[in-house]
């Protein structure tokens, strides 16, 4: 099976649209000042954190939302060939074919790529930076270890909330290279996240049953009035086998932990660069809660509504730490995959911290 990939692009572009907001005399400065910043705001983030990069200096580009989505497709693309190939060799001849359309096998990379492009084309419009990890490590070395910002989304945040642009540029640059110090500083992160991500993929059965008796499922109990467990992580932590699920935990600490992380650091190592920093937390705070409407449909099937709440669990999870051990006993996450905070410690940081003093006594 493929995915019908210049399709997804070209949905992408429909759903993603234009932002009327972003034509701004600011356009020309942005590029620029985006390189500079990213370079202060790794300096920043590594004197905070005290983990410096292995990969030597960030690289950073501004993109439209076109070359965002493009970025993420060719990651997609390298990280799902062997699920592919796994339909391929597994899947009866047109069992994948007649779940997803009556028609023919052929409509199955259509279909695929209708999803990833809706799915793209939605994020494009409301992601303003992200550090790209979802690569596979020896292939183009230099399409690798970049950090993007979207400049249209940029741009028109800046001018709907009248953000000082070099004051909200830089703050964008250091959550960015927060997650890249977070993955770049610490050696083991990458591979063990990378691995969590493989057995997703690997646990994934072509079998559409389990996929129909879901879609039946999540019917009944909407019939029945009954929630239907979407805000707990999405269309995908529906889907998910038991032995997904246990991996999904996994990733769910792993995420809480760095968001919440994340956000620390992007506000502690601005503090004294940054005066409006408080305006942008609360304003990007309220727009990551405000969706209505089919947004909000989009949003709980994405699993985004479980995503916001990971930015708050993980900010509690670091304080609480912090409050009983410093930063001391914090940076004991960073010492190996062992020490990483399940979903439970995440939610309740004691049963962490009395780990990581059973493990210090042994």
């Amino acid at each position: 099976m493929t995915v019908d990939w210049d399709l997804a692009r070209r949905i992408a572009g429909k759903v993603g649209g234009e932002e009327p907001f972003s034509r701004s005399y600011l356009e020309e400065s942005l590029e620029p000042d985006l390189l500079e910043l990213t370079s202060i705001a790794e300096k920043l983030v590594e004197a905070e954190t005290g983990l410096p990069s292995l990969n030597g200096a960030a690289k950073a580009k501004v993109t439209d939302r076109a070359g965002w989505v493009d970025a993420n497709i060719a990651s997609f693309d390298r990280l799902m060939r062997p699920l592919l190939g796994k339909f391929d060799d597994e899947a009866e001849p047109g069992r994948i074919g007649q779940l997803l359309s009556p028609i023919s096998d052929a409509v199955g990379p259509k279909f695929a790529a209708a999803e990833v492009g809706t799915l793209l084309g939605w994020m494009s419009g409301r992601v303003i930076g992200q550090y790209d990890l979802l690569i596979i490590e020896d292939e183009r070395p230099e399409d690798q270890d970049w950090v993007y910002y979207v400049g249209p989304n940029v741009l028109s945040l800046e001018k709907k909330y009248g953000f000082p642009p070099r004051e909200f540029r830089l703050w964008i640059a250091l959550h960015e290279c927060t997650h890249r110090a977070q993955f770049t500083g610490v050696p083991w992160l990458r591979p063990y996240f990378l691995s969590l991500v493989d057995e997703l993929l690997n646990a994934i059965d072509p079998d559409p049953k389990h996929l129909l008796d879901t879609v039946k499922q999540i019917a009944e109990d909407k019939r029945a009035g009954k929630p239907s467990g979407l805000a707990d992580g999405g269309i995908s932590a529906l889907l998910a086998t038991p032995e997904q699920k246990v991996t999904l935990d996994k990733m769910t600490g792993l995420m809480s932990l760095l968001e919440g992380h994340g956000d620390i650091v992007m506000d502690r190592a601005g503090i004294e660069h940054i005066p409006s920093q408080p305006r942008f937390a609360r304003v990007m705070s309220q727009r990551r809660s405000s969706a209505s409407g089919p947004a909000k449909l989009m949003q709980r099937l994405l699993g985004f509504e479980a995503k916001l709440a990971q930015y708050e669990e993980g900010e509690k999870f670091v304080h609480a730490v912090e409050a009983a051990g410093g930063r001391e006993l914090f940076d004991r996450v960073w010492e190996r995959a062992e020490h990483l905070p399940t979903i439970s410690e995440i939610r309740s940081p004691e049963l962490w911290v009395n780990r990581m003093g059973e493990d210090a006594a042994a």
